[in-house]
C-alpha cells in the first residue's frame, strides 16, 4: 500500500485534484478529460500514472480506449480533502460543467448521424436540396412569436425571421447599419420588422416583451457578453427561448482588426457558464460547423430557456 506521504504529495496538485474530482462522478477517457481540462494528452497521462501509482485511480478498456475512475483506495480523509478542493479550486466548477457536456457528446448517436448529412449538403448536388430551402421549411414549423435580433446589423437575418414572426425587433448600435435595414424593409414590404437603435448591454427593448432571443454572430461584438446575455433574459417573457450562434474560441487575432471582433469567440464551457449565471436553464450547446479554409473557424451554437417564476406554470413558447 503505498505511504500515506506519498498519497499526499500527489494529491498536493491542483491539476490532479481537478481530475479527481471529475473522476468521483464518472469514467472518462484522456481524450474527453482534455477536453474537460484543457490540457494536452501528455500532461493528462502523466497525472493519470502517478494517480494509478498510489491507488488513486484505476482504468478499465472498452475498445480503442481506456476509461478511467476513482480507484479503491480512497478513503474518508480523501473525500474530505477532495470536498474542500470543490470549493477551493476556481475551475471545478467550469469543469462539472464541461464534463456534463462531454458526457452529452458520448451519448448523443444523433449528432454524428446529422453532421454526415450535413457534410453531404454542403458538397453533393442535389437538385432542389439546399440550406435555403431547408431553413424556409423549418421557419414554416415556427409560431409566430416576437422575436428580437440583437446586433442585427443590416437586418437580413431580420428579414427571414420576419416572413413568420408576428413581430421582429431588430437592434444594432450603427445607426448607417439601422438605416439600410430601414430601407430593405420598406423596399420588400415588410411591416412586422422594427429596427431600434441600441447597444446589447443595454436594449432599447422593454422587460419581458419578446418570445425568442436571437444573437446570430454578434455577441463576440459586445465589450461585456455577460451582460449582454442578462439583458437578453430581462426582455424574454416567461418560458421563452435564447438562440445564440457564434463562434468557437480561436486564436485568429487579426480578427480584432479585419472584423472588429472584440472577442475571439466562446468556449463552450464559457458559453454554458454565461448562461447559467443569467439564470437560464435547460442549455444546450454544440458544435454545428467548421470551415475547411484556414484559419478553420467554428460555429457554436447555444440555445436556453428562462424559467417560469417559483409557483407559475405555462405552456413553453417554441
Amino acid at each position: 500500500m503505498p505511504s500515506i506521504l506519498k498519497t499526499l504529495r500527489v494529491v498536493s496538485d491542483p491539476s490532479r485534484l481537478r481530475i479527481l474530482l471529475l473522476l468521483r462522478s464518472e469514467e472518462l477517457s484522456v481524450a474527453e478529460l482534455q477536453e474537460v481540462l484543457g490540457m494536452g494528452q501528455s500532461t493528462i497521462s502523466t497525472h493519470l500514472s502517478q494517480l494509478k501509482q498510489v491507488g488513486l485511480v484505476e482504468d478499465r478498456r472498452t475498445g480503442k480506449s481506456n476509461l478511467y475512475k476513482t480507484g479503491t483506495a480512497e478513503d474518508a480523509p480523501l473525500k474530505e480533502i477532495l470536498a474542500l478542493a470543490r470549493t477551493e479550486i476556481p475551475e471545478a466548477a467550469d469543469d462539472r460543467i464541461a464534463m456534463r457536456r462531454v458526457l452529452r457528446k458520448r451519448q448523443d448517436k444523433m449528432r454524428s448521424f446529422f453532421d454526415s448529412v450535413a457534410g453531404r449538403l454542403g458538397r453533393d448536388y442535389v437538385p432542389g436540396k439546399s440550406w435555403k430551402s431547408l431553413a424556409e421549411a423549418l421557419l414554416c414549423l415556427m409560431p409566430p412569436l416576437v422575436i428580437a435580433d440583437l446586433g442585427a446589423g443590416e437586418g437580413a437575418f431580420s428579414l427571414l425571421l420576419a416572413q413568420r414572426a408576428s413581430k421582429v425587433i431588430a437592434v444594432d448600435s450603427s445607426s448607417r447599419m439601422i438605416e439600410v435595414g430601414r430601407e430593405q424593409a420598406v423596399r420588400y414590404g415588410v411591416e412586422n420588422l422594427e429596427f431600434r437603435l441600441g447597444d446589447m448591454e443595454e436594449l432599447p427593448i422593454d422587460s419581458s416583451s419578446v418570445d425568442l432571443v436571437f444573437f446570430s454572430q454578434s455577441l463576440h461584438h459586445a465589450l461585456h457578453p455577460q451582460r449582454a446575455i442578462a439583458e437578453a433574459n430581462r426582455i424574454l417573457a416567461a418560458g421563452g427561448r435564447i438562440v445564440i450562434l457564434d463562434l468557437v474560441k480561436h486564436r485568429f487575432e487579426e480578427a480584432r482588426e479585419l472584423y472588429a471582433d472584440e472577442w475571439l469567440g466562446f468556449s463552450e464551457t464559457e458559453m454554458e457558464s454565461m448562461l447559467q449565471k443569467a439564470a437560464f436553464s435547460e442549455i444546450q450547446t454544440s458544435v454545428v460547423h467548421k470551415e475547411p479554409e484556414t484559419p478553420q473557424f467554428q460555429t457554436l451554437l447555444a440555445v436556453a430557456r428562462k424559467p417560469h417564476a417559483a409557483g407559475e406554470s405555462g405552456t413553453p413558447m417554441i
